[in-house]
């Protein structure tokens, strides 16, 4: 089953282990497509039928084709740039005896017990003084120094197979970077000096998250394991269906994928903000178009909110719903929650079965058990913000917001085929 998507998938996965890497993989993918880049502090002059992006905080991006004629509506697909990690904090570096450590702070909901034991890089993005006294950045990706979070020995948590290791949330997250080192010298300063290709003068701060050494691994021709599976998979597929879309007659096709889905989304370059609206607008002021026909796009359009799901585990059988159960290979996910924590609906969720039916993509439904309370998306969010209508998708994993995720390569090739029917009908 490898294939160009597959390959691409996996190459994409190893290169963005954070937000800012994963949408500088999408700039250079869409400039490689002749995709045009914006910048939002700048007035637009935009033409029809050819595709654009922008990019905001290094961390969200949108981008988007105009159509061949005139606008009518809106086919969005959004999902996230960010996973649960551990960031390290501001001042993080300290010493106990000869040991060097580096202080996290817990990024969203990790699956934290997965973090132990494992070869760490360290990634993010620097700003810095260069030469000329102007304030620039830089992103890095250190992989040839790890650090590691070792876990409490069995000897010393008697119980920890029975009740589950002890941990402190403040106390036990510390990466142990080296022995013996100058203590007169910053470990983490030493490393970022070393990865900084630019000439500089001397480091301002930086957001730097702690991310799995290992690469994503295909688990024969059946299966792919991965950081960041949620939600990169998703936009990537998103990216994939973009790619191979046209200008359509009166259809503007569009991704948006920002950053802090796992904190709530409520920051500038987050789903919560008014990213997709400006954008929206501005796209139809460039044409000379009046706010009425604003108003008049957000009930015509469509966002597909796209996300992952709980795939059965066949060891936890009883976490799941019987009747709503979700098996890996066996196509997307429309998720469903009374409480609309996600936003689908019998109305958003009757046309896209419609084209997984026209177009013989086999589809799942999820609804989770009563008392096992399901998570969010940024697709209530998106909705409540824009009034847009919107629908809540996902492709079934296992292990999410662990440091390794699973999922099945044919749900990847399904979605990626739904997303691509979606903006192309």
């Amino acid at each position: 089953m490898t294939n160009s998507i597959i390959e691409d998938l996996v190459n994409f996965l190893d290169q963005s282990p954070t937000a800012w890497h994963a949408v500088d993989m999408l700039k250079k993918a869409l400039v490689k497509e002749g995709f045009l880049e914006l910048e939002e502090g700048q007035e637009w002059h935009l033409e029809k039928g050819k595709g654009y992006f922008l990019i905001r905080d290094g961390s969200s991006i949108c981008a988007f084709i105009t159509p061949n004629e005139e606008l009518k509506k809106a086919q969005i697909i959004a999902s996230h740039t960010d996973s649960p990690a551990l960031k390290l904090k501001p001042n993080p570096e300290y010493r106990k005896d000869t040991m060097t450590l580096l202080a996290s702070e817990i990024y969203g909901a990790p699956l934290l017990t997965s973090w132990f034991n494992r070869d760490l890089g360290i990634a993010g993005r620097v700003f810095f003084v260069n030469p000329e006294e102007q304030v620039s950045s830089t992103l890095i990706h250190i992989e040839d120094r790890p650090v590691t979070i070792p876990q409490l020995a069995i000897h010393l948590d008697r119980e920890a197979n029975e009740k589950g290791p002890q941990f402190n949330k403040q106390e036990s997250f510390s990466a142990l970077a080296a022995l013996d080192f100058d203590p007169q010298t910053s470990f983490l300063l030493s490393i970022l000096k070393e990865k900084i290709q630019d000439s500089f003068q001397y480091i301002l701060s930086y957001d730097l998250l702690l991310y799995p050494l290992e690469k994503a691994r295909l688990y024969g021709n059946e299966m792919v394991a991965s950081y960041r599976l949620d939600s990169l998979a998703s936009v990537h597929a998103g990216l994939m269906a973009l790619k191979t879309s046209a200008a359509h007659k009166n259809n503007l096709n569009m991704c948006l994928f920002s950053n802090h889905e796992e904190v709530g989304s409520q920051t500038a370059p987050g789903a919560g903000s008014p990213f997709l609206l400006h954008v929206l607008e501005r796209i139809l002021l460039s044409f000379n178009l009046k706010r009425d026909h604003f108003l008049q796009l957000l009930p015509r359009s469509f966002c597909l909110s796209v996300d992952l799901a709980h795939a059965i585990n066949p060891n936890y059988m009883d976490k799941h719903d019987p009747r709503h159960q979700l098996f890996l290979g066996k196509g997307p996910v429309i998720k469903y929650n009374a409480n609309q924590r996600y936003a689908s609906d019998a109305k958003t969720s009757a046309p896209i079965i419609h084209l997984c039916e026209k177009h013989v993509i086999p589809y799942q439904l999820f609804s989770s058990r009563n008392d096992v309370p399901c998570g969010s998306t940024i697709g209530p969010i998106q909705a409540a913000n824009s009034g847009i209508p919107t629908l809540d998708i996902g492709s079934p994993q296992l292990s999410m917001h662990s440091c390794r995720e699973l999922m099945a390569l044919q749900d990847h090739l399904e979605m990626c085929r739904l997303l691509a029917a979606f903006l192309q009908d």
